[in-house]
């Protein structure tokens, strides 16, 4: 076993871009006040209005994005105090096993704050955008790096950028949370070069020195030129999501009639493992939504068990920074097969769905549209240097309000503005711009 990261400098009260504020307030720790600024933040707000994985749903009890968040927030919560709990003698002094709870709290009600609108669909659209036009004069004086940010668009890496540089306080560290709760953030501590195949990455190139900052003053393990070990909290906000993904896909799965709850019920019947509980409630008439209730909260019960049981067996390379597994996949093996299957009924039948896939055809236009209008706008504002704009120029960069880029910036750092702006949209306003600027009524 190599160097295992310390608990002491793990969970240290030092706050990103106010590292000089050490008081505490009477009934907030600081980590309280990560959840606070996160949960009061606009850009979580607008998560209301954002694609979980049916876009525009008419339903109200589909998942959008900010119920998933909180949904996951309430698990890693939980999860964290377990963990908090069996590691307390480890634990530096001024920490508790609650503290434990609300650090992976706030990273789950963030993870998903730097999702564009549509969901993955808007990931992918963005995506899709950038590598078509890669070939494009507006994007030549970009690095081979900086263009790869942009054609392997990232969520995560937005949701970072989010909290540390947009919110509230723009360029002057963003939300300002402590170290831990950025740390525990990190999915994918490493920028674009290590994503692999996937294209999995956690920082942009325009955050890479607070990913630096943040990986030595917490004390992860490097693994190279910006390549940091996860912060041994990320892999609890990890399991708390792959276990609301697993289990409220499939429940708004059948809210859309998409599946029926005969052909979920043995699915959450084995997440549940050997827990027991009444089962009286399938034998009545409750309705469907009911009885999905009752399985669903065993089922989650019983995959934190499992998660924490996990933890625990893998902690001495969770803690050097060798773990390469997952949670709840390389646990219990009933747990394992349950959500394998999960993701696999969702992949084949809920994912597929034609609804969603109109919606999400119609996401590529809309996001196509915006794409164009503001990265046409950035490139002519940086050629001429703000002088004898367009007037179609000129009105897009007003429309970008506090995210139009000063025209002497690099044009890498203005394009990232302009993805900060559509990025941040709610569905239904990307659909209301884009209609405005394609000269659509309504």
């Amino acid at each position: 076993m190599g160097k295992s990261m310390q608990w002491s400098r793990l969970l240290t009260t030092k706050r990103y871009g106010h590292e000089l504020l050490t008081t505490e307030e009477t009934g907030r720790s600081h980590f309280h006040k990560d959840t606070d600024r996160i949960v009061f933040s606009s850009a979580f707000r607008r998560l209301g209005r954002k694609t979980q994985v049916h876009p525009l749903a008419l339903n109200d009890h589909i998942h959008t994005r900010l119920t998933h968040s909180i949904e996951v927030g309430s698990l890693g919560r939980s999860l964290g105090i377990r963990v908090g709990e069996l590691l307390a003698d480890q634990l530096p002094s001024w920490v508790t096993p609650h503290d434990l709870g609300t650090i992976v709290q706030s990273a789950c009600l963030a993870h998903d704050i730097g999702n564009p609108p549509f969901g993955h669909a808007g990931e992918y659209a963005i995506r899709d955008w950038f590598r078509r036009h890669a070939k494009d004069p507006r994007f030549e004086q970009l690095s081979e790096l900086e263009l790869a940010d942009l054609q392997t668009f990232e969520g995560n890496a937005q949701g970072f950028r989010v909290v540390t540089r947009i919110e509230n306080n723009l360029f002057d560290g963003g939300l300002r949370l402590t170290y831990p709760t950025l740390g525990t953030l990190l999915k994918y501590p490493w920028t674009v070069e290590r994503g692999g195949k996937q294209g999995k990455f956690s920082v942009f190139q325009t955050e890479v020195d607070i990913l630096n900052a943040l990986g030595h003053e917490l004390g992860l393990i490097s693994l190279g030129e910006n390549h940091w070990s996860r912060h041994p909290l990320a892999w609890l906000m990890e399991a708390a999501d792959d276990i609301c993904y697993a289990i409220l896909d499939l429940e708004d799965a059948i809210e859309l009639q998409i599946l029926t709850f005969d052909e979920v019920k043995p699915i959450l019947l084995q997440l549940c493992g050997d827990l027991s509980f009444d089962d009286a409630i399938f034998n009545s008439q409750a309705s469907a939504r009911r009885k999905i209730s009752a399985l669903r909260g065993k089922a989650m019960e019983n995959m934190v068990n499992a998660a924490v049981q996990t933890y625990c067996q893998h902690y001495e390379v969770i803690m050097d920074g060798s773990f390469q597994g997952e949670l709840l996949s390389d646990g219990d093996p009933m747990v394992a097969e349950g959500l394998s299957t999960a993701k696999s009924i969702a992949r084949t039948r809920v994912f597929p769905n034609n609804r969603k896939a109109e919606q999400e055809v119609g996401a590529y236009t809309t996001l196509g549209v915006l794409l164009d209008a503001f990265c046409d706008a950035v490139y002519e504002s940086h050629q001429q240097q703000g002088e004898d704009l367009g007037y179609r120029t000129e009105k897009i960069i007003t429309l970008l309000g506090i995210h139009a880029p000063p025209a002497s910036w690099p044009l890498y750092d203005s394009y990232m503005r302009a993805v900060d702006f559509i990025g941040g949209m709610t569905d239904t306003y990307a659909n209301y711009l884009a209609r405005q600027i394609g000269g659509g009524v309504g």
